[in-house]
C-alpha cells in the first residue's frame, strides 16, 4: 500500500512538472515573438511555484514593461537584478525612466555602464539613454503650474470630434475627411480661421509622417510645400496647430527628444530669416512617457486642449482641457515632495492642478458653452460691416483682399475683448453699488483702471475700422 502512495506521488510531481513545462515553453514561444500580453499570464503562473526565479521574474517583469505596467514591472526586475540576470538592469532603468523615478533610473543606467565597460561591452546605447533620463528629471524639475478644468475618454479613431474650438480659432480635421480620400491615413489637418491655409500632413514613400502647408489660391489650393528639417526631419510629425499670430506652431513628435512616443513640441516662423526656430518640447506635464498629441489653443475662449493615451486602453484616448498660462509657470520643486511633484506631472488628479476655485468655475462655463454652440449655416448674415456708402459687408467671402479680410478678423477678435472689458467693468460697477464705503474704496482703483483700459481699446478698435477700410477700398 506504501508503495502505492509513493508511486502516486511522483506521478504526480511528474505531471506537475510536466505542466510547468508547457507553461515555460508556451510562454517562452509568446515572448520570443514579443507577444507580451499573451506571455505574461504563463509568467505570472510560473512566479507563484518559484517567486525568487530571476528569469522568471525577468521575463514577466520585461512583459509588465512592454504593457506600460511600470510599477509592476519594476517589483520583478529588482529581483531578476538580485539574481544577476542579463539585461535585467537596463530593463529596470528604463522602467524607472517611465515611471518619472528618474534618479534611480539614472543611477541604475551607471551601474549597468560600469559593468559592460568591465565586459567590454559598447556602452552607447546605454550612455544616449541615461542622457534621456538626465534630461526628463530637468523636465521633472520643471513641471508647468497649468489648471486643468477637464478630463474625458474617447474612441481615438474620431477623437477630433471632441475637440470644440470656436471659429476664430481654426478648424482641425482628419486627413481622409478635409481631401476626401480613403484609407489608413493617419494625419491631421488644421485650417486656419480665415481658410486661406492649411497645415496638414501625410505619409511619405518611406512610411515617414511629415507636416506640409497650402495656401487657398482663388479656388484652388497651391502646391504642398514641406516644413523645413528641423521640423520634419526628426520623427513621424503630426497634429498640427497654428495660433492667430500665424507664426507660432505647435506639432507632435515621436522623435529622439520625445519622452516616450508622440510628444508635443512648439516653434515659430522667424519672418526675418524666412525659417522657424529651434523646435521646443513643451514638458511636462503635457508630455509623459505615453502618446502626447494635438495640442490647440482656443484664444477666443481661453481654452486649451491635448489628447494623451496615458493609462488608456487600445483605442482610447484622454482629452484634457486646460486653461491656456500667459507665461509658463512652474512648481518649486525642492519645496515640493517628489511624489506630489510627479503627481501633478502624471496629472494623477486634475483636481490638484486647480487652485483658484473662480477661475476653474469660469473656465468650465466658457467650457460648457463651446459644447453646446452650434456653427451657424453659411447662408446665414454673421456680420454687419460698413466699408462706404455703397457696400456692407456680412460675409469674410465678401473682402476682396487677403489683406482687409485678415485685419477685419483682428478687428472681430479686438471687438470681443472690447465687449468683455466692457462687461467686466459693468459687473465693477454693480458691486461697487451696492458695497460699503470701506469696500468702494478698495474697489475705485480697479475701476479707474478697467475704464482706462475700456476707453484705449476703443479708440485701438476705431483705428482697426479704419485700416479695414483703407485696404478693402484701395
Amino acid at each position: 500500500m506504501k508503495k502505492i502512495s509513493i508511486l502516486w506521488l511522483l506521478i504526480n510531481i511528474f505531471t506537475v512538472s510536466l505542466s510547468a513545462q508547457t507553461v515555460e515553453q508556451q510562454a517562452r514561444r509568446l515572448y520570443a515573438n514579443k507577444e507580451y500580453e499573451q506571455a505574461a499570464p504563463g509568467f505570472k503562473k510560473l512566479l507563484k511555484s518559484q517567486p525568487n526565479s530571476g528569469n522568471y521574474n525577468f521575463w514577466y517583469g520585461v512583459c509588465c514593461f512592454e504593457m506600460k505596467q511600470y510599477p509592476e514591472a519594476i517589483k520583478h526586475l529588482k529581483i531578476a537584478v538580485k539574481r544577476r540576470v542579463p539585461s535585467g538592469q537596463l530593463y529596470l532603468a528604463q522602467a524607472y525612466n517611465n515611471n518619472y523615478q528618474y534618479e534611480e533610473a539614472i543611477q541604475c543606467y551607471e551601474e549597468y555602464i560600469e559593468a559592460l565597460k568591465k565586459r567590454k561591452r559598447s556602452v552607447e546605447k546605454a550612455e544616449q539613454l541615461l542622457e534621456k533620463s538626465k534630461t526628463d528629471l530637468r523636465r521633472l524639475k520643471g513641471v508647468e503650474k497649468v489648471c486643468v478644468i477637464d478630463s474625458f475618454v474617447v474612441d481615438k479613431a474620431n477623437f477630433l470630434k471632441s475637440y470644440k474650438l470656436s471659429e476664430e480659432s481654426g478648424k482641425l480635421y482628419a486627413h481622409n475627411d478635409f481631401f476626401k480620400t480613403e484609407g489608413e491615413e493617419v494625419g491631421t489637418v488644421y485650417k486656419t480661421e480665415i481658410g486661406n491655409k492649411i497645415y496638414y500632413t501625410e505619409t511619405d514613400e518611406k512610411g515617414i509622417l511629415n507636416i506640409f502647408s497650402k495656401n487657398r489660391l482663388s479656388e484652388e489650393w497651391s502646391s504642398g510645400s514641406s516644413l523645413p528639417g528641423s521640423i520634419n526631419a526628426a520623427g513621424n510629425t503630426n497634429y498640427p496647430f497654428v495660433l492667430s499670430d500665424g507664426i507660432t506652431i505647435y506639432y507632435a513628435c515621436d522623435s529622439d527628444e520625445s519622452m516616450g512616443g508622440y510628444d508635443i513640441f512648439v516653434t515659430r516662423y522667424n519672418t526675418n530669416t524666412n525659417t522657424y526656430l529651434m523646435p521646443q518640447n513643451v514638458g511636462m506635464p503635457f508630455n509623459s512617457p505615453y502618446n502626447d498629441y494635438m495640442y490647440a489653443i482656443d484664444e477666443y475662449n481661453n481654452l486649451g486642449w491635448f489628447a494623451s493615451d496615458r493609462y488608456q486602453p487600445e483605442g482610447k484616448v484622454c482629452i484634457y482641457v486646460f486653461i491656456p498660462n500667459s507665461s509658463k509657470q512652474t512648481y518649486n520643486y525642492e519645496s515640493m515632495p517628489t511624489e506630489q511633484i510627479i503627481s501633478l506631472a502624471k496629472l494623477n488628479s486634475i483636481k490638484d492642478s486647480q487652485r483658484d476655485s473662480i477661475e476653474v468655475n469660469q473656465a468650465i462655463e466658457r467650457l460648457e458653452t463651446a459644447i453646446e454652440y452650434q456653427p451657424k449655416e453659411s447662408e446665414v448674415v454673421d456680420f454687419s460691416f460698413v466699408i462706404d456708402d455703397q457696400r456692407t459687408y456680412h460675409q469674410l467671402s465678401d473682402f476682396k483682399t487677403e489683406e482687409a479680410k485678415k485685419l477685419f478678423v483682428t478687428y472681430q477678435r479686438m471687438k470681443r475683448d472690447f465687449d468683455e472689458q466692457q462687461r467686466k467693468l459693468k459687473n465693477q460697477r454693480k458691486v461697487y453699488a451696492s458695497s460699503s464705503d470701506a469696500k468702494k474704496k478698495k474697489l475705485s482703483p480697479a475701476i479707474l483702471d478697467t475704464e482706462k483700459r475700456a476707453n484705449q481699446m476703443a479708440i485701438e478698435l476705431y483705428e482697426q475700422i479704419k485700416k479695414v477700410r483703407k485696404v478693402e477700398i484701395k
